[in-house]
């Protein structure tokens, strides 16, 4: 109900009219997964994978190969029969196919952990994919965020700059002291110096949206409505467990780790293989020409290899522990950035409808003290401080509702449910 409540909170900011030309939500993404290098380097290792399992299935397909000589020779000899000496031309070529028949399970066993390593590089890539998105994401908000707040400043730096001139007015005819002038004018440069940060984060927001789609940000148009969230946490937890894509990758690897044990194994295991052979020699100066052809079957069963497969065995054993281990350390990330996340939408919705009755009261507030400053039933203090309330106010309220979008969709993002149907967006 929580998080309903707050996306209905969020509804009467997310509805507003949409500028002409506007850049949305959906073309930031679409920008980000075109142009953002980490992304393509995610897909190069994925397709790096792909080249594993070619590699692995291989190994136990049939291959041949064809080896030759040729070359002079001259042979002296004073042995009483050296009918073979003297200078002579020889060639000869050889064609050798061999099939592996039985290697122990090395191939199946290598074939099992390339498949593994397909998924693992797959489900890197949607996290991959989904971090630069969630960045997206973020950097879109606060250009938005920074963009309004500039705005609120030079609009406060304006309306000091009229008190200013009203102080210097009233002052003049003996209204109010020079210190009601030098307080109006200390706020005023306060307020010049807030613009100058403001702007200062905004520039530092747009680099970074640069950064991640390849381009500036022109006018944004409003975020779209947010997708639906969880219930509860509980649910929340549930789901990462099952699909947050870093995890699942971290599976793969355990399975891959496991495979790759089996294939240690098998290298002090028999191995047998069927063997094709055809040939022949020439020796030009006898013209003698010599043929063959031979069919086998080739098999060598290890007795002692110094330990080396034994060494293989215990590092590919250990590396299956590792990459457990690596899974749990996992879990507890998701499960702490579920929390995190959680808790800061709930917060940002309450600071929302804070915000809005805050802005409310703020403003009654400044209206009253500006009227009853003109009848002299309030000091030119009371109107700063009003103003300044005002202020922060609406502050407040543009950071929480940049808050409650970037912790929603971290909470979509560490459910690995940040895609294209979750947000019901056109990006790919």
């Amino acid at each position: 109900m929580m998080v309903r409540a707050g996306m209905a909170c969020l509804a009467g900011w997310l509805v507003l009219a949409m500028p002409a030309g506007a850049e949305t939500l959906g073309e930031a993404l679409r920008l980000a997964e075109a142009n953002n290098p980490e992304l393509e380097s995610g897909r190069v290792d994925s397709a790096l994978a792909e080249e594993g399992l070619e590699a692995a299935r291989a190994a136990g397909r049939t291959t041949v190969s064809v080896t030759g000589q040729g070359g002079y020779e001259s042979i002296d000899s004073n042995r009483v029969f050296g009918a073979n000496s003297g200078d002579r031309s020889t060639a000869s070529l050889q064609l050798e196919a061999a099939k592996p028949v039985y290697t122990g399970g090395r191939i199946a066993s290598g074939i099992r952990s390339a498949k593994a390593g397909i998924d693992a590089a797959g489900e890197a890539l949607e996290q991959l994919r989904q971090t630069v998105w969630f960045d997206t994401v973020s950097a879109y908000m606060n250009v938005k965020a920074d963009r309004e707040t500039v705005r609120i400043r030079k609009n406060n730096v304006g309306l000091l700059e009229e008190q200013v001139r009203a102080a210097r007015d009233r002052f003049d005819v003996g209204v109010v002291t020079r210190t009601d002038v030098a307080l109006t004018e200390a706020r005023l440069e306060g307020a010049v110096a807030g613009v100058a940060a403001a702007e200062a984060a905004l520039e530092d927001s747009i680099a970074q949206y640069a950064a991640i789609t390849g381009g500036p940000p022109g006018e944004l148009a409003p975020a779209p409505p947010l997708p639906r969230l969880p219930e509860t946490l509980e649910a929340a937890v549930i789901t990462a467990l099952e699909t947050n894509p870093g995890l699942q990758a971290g599976r793969e690897r355990v399975r891959q780790a496991r495979e790759r044990v089996s294939a240690a194994r098998a290298g002090g295991r028999p191995q047998l293989e069927i063997v094709g052979r055809a040939g022949g020699q020439q020796d030009f100066a006898d013209d003698i020409h010599d043929t063959e052809v031979a069919a086998l079957v080739r098999g060598s069963i290890p007795l002692w290899q110094g330990g080396q497969v034994a060494s293989e065995v215990r590092s590919a054993r250990l590396q299956e522990r590792q990459a457990r281990l690596e899974v749990q350390r996992l879990e507890r990330e998701v499960r702490a950035g579920i929390a995190s996340a959680w808790y800061g939408y709930v917060a940002a919705e309450r600071a929302i409808a804070a915000s809005r009755r805050q802005v409310e009261a703020a403003e009654i507030a400044y209206d009253g003290a500006t009227q009853e400053l003109a009848v002299g039933t309030r000091t030119t203090l009371d109107v700063l401080n009003s103003e300044q309330n005002l202020l922060e106010a609406r502050l407040s309220l543009v950071s929480a509702k940049r808050d409650a979008q970037i912790a929603a969709h971290r909470l979509l993002q560490t459910m690995g449910l940040l895609t294209e149907q979750r947000l019901g967006l056109e990006i790919r």
